[in-house]
């Protein structure tokens, strides 16, 4: 029966240069990792991160995630390497190239490499984690289509027009039509990526919960996906099950609602979240710095604090410390040394009055009554006119009478 319309599989899925294989799988691999570094990158420069630190987490992070992800792929699907009836050689499980990279050890043990490379660079793991969680997306929508290529990991048997042509023979395949799990797959990171940009922006979700987002968004289109798939997970020529579930669902599963988990209970957390190394070995003009992408009103707790116990020292603040308590200290601390001169017979320094000078203007008003109020006891002259009379004119008259007495003698001398 001609088919009216199908997704045809390529006819090859490895190339030569020379000796050298080049291989579609490792090629879309390699595509997807350099778009998601790429797109990471851009958002963490956006987020205030210095340039190059997602190229360098990528390094590590790539190369513990293609073990994790091989070595999950051969814990699942060991008796493809090992046993009596295993249809390859053990030394192929390092074979990647042919395929198999279970992306739950991959995102795993990259994550392991993302941790350390970030301890050892002083930024927050939660910061780098939302931000490389749209690039994952849509890294793992291009390197489905390396399955494509190597004809493996589709569904069942399908009718629909888009169904996927697989060679006769292929692991077991028969003449017809299967499902492009590949493609939805693709096609379900792609929007899952998007509504992760969106959700980040409109949410202003931090301290892990966007990545949270996409384990739980993955893992739920995961599951329905590997529902349509017949390769033999776990069996040589079957998939082990439980309770009618694949392995790769129960997988989904407990992640799933561990990310649910983790995205409710971390929804009040305001802890900060360091961009920049703390160490201040960031750019030029860089110091340690808390995530700069929050809004004016969203603000970590410990950021208002730092920044309401920077405020209380204001330029006032200074002035008043000159003329407050540190001044009177340091009068009294001048006056105990300008004593100390006195009783040593030493004339204090020519600076040294000037410093007490402001303390004994102060007791003016007090020092102006008292000599008032002697002044009130004693008897003062008084003119005919009832005023005072004035020092000056005291003084005349007493010359006056020293005069006069002296001639007085001079006449009558006794």
């Amino acid at each position: 029966m001609p088919l009216v319309a199908s997704i045809p599989s390529p006819p090859q899925g490895v190339w030569y240069l020379g000796p050298i294989p080049i291989r579609a799988y490792a090629l879309c691999i390699v595509l997807g990792v350099i778009i998601a570094v790429w797109m990471s990158e851009r958002r963490w420069r956006a987020r205030g991160g210095a340039p190059g630190t997602m190229i360098d987490i990528a390094v590590p992070a790539v190369i513990f995630g293609l073990i994790g992800g091989r070595l999950y792929h051969v814990i699942t699907d060991w008796q493809l390497y090992f046993g009596p009836e295993a249809p390859n050689e053990p030394y192929e499980a390092l074979f990647i190239w042919n395929g198999g990279l279970g992306i739950w050890g991959a995102v795993a043990l990259g994550g392991v490499g993302v941790w350390l490379t970030c301890r050892k660079r002083g930024i927050s793991l939660s910061a780098v984690a939302d931000t490389v969680a749209p690039g994952i997306a849509i890294g793992q929508a291009i390197g489905r289509w390396g399955n494509w290529f190597n004809q493996e990991l589709y569904g069942g048997p399908t009718d629909l027009p888009w169904g996927l042509e697989i060679d006769i023979n292929k692991d077991g395949a028969v003449d017809g039509l299967y499902h492009p799990t590949f493609l939805y797959e693709s096609i379900w990171n792609l929007i899952l990526a998007f509504v992760l940009i969106w959700a980040g922006k409109r949410f202003t979700l931090r301290h892990g919960r966007l990545f949270a987002l996409y384990v739980a968004g993955y893992t739920l289109g995961r599951f329905w996906i590997e529902g349509l798939r017949i390769d033999p997970v776990g069996g040589v020529d079957h998939a082990v099950t439980f309770l009618s579930l694949r392995i790769n669902q129960w997988t989904a599963i407990v992640l799933f609602v561990g990310a649910l988990a983790f995205f409710f209970l971390t929804r009040g957390k305001d802890t900060v979240e360091y961009v920049l190394p703390r160490d201040g070995s960031g750019p030029p003009g860089e110091g340690a710095s808390a995530d700069p992408a929050h809004a004016a009103d969203q603000a970590d707790e410990s950021d208002t604090v730092r920044e309401a116990d920077t405020s209380e020292k204001t330029p006032d603040d200074a002035e008043k410390s000159e003329d407050g308590e540190p001044a009177k200290a340091e009068a009294t601390a001048t006056g105990d040394a300008a004593g100390d001169a006195s009783a040593n017979g030493e004339e204090p320094a020519a600076d040294e009055p000037a410093k007490t000078a402001a303390p004994a203007e102060t007791a003016k008003p007090a020092e102006t009554t008292a000599k008032t109020d002697e002044a009130a006891k004693t008897d003062v002259p008084v003119a005919k006119t009832g005023e005072p009379v004035k020092d000056d004119v005291v003084k005349d008259d007493a010359v006056k009478d020293d005069a006069d007495a002296v001639r007085e003698e001079e006449k009558n001398p006794r």
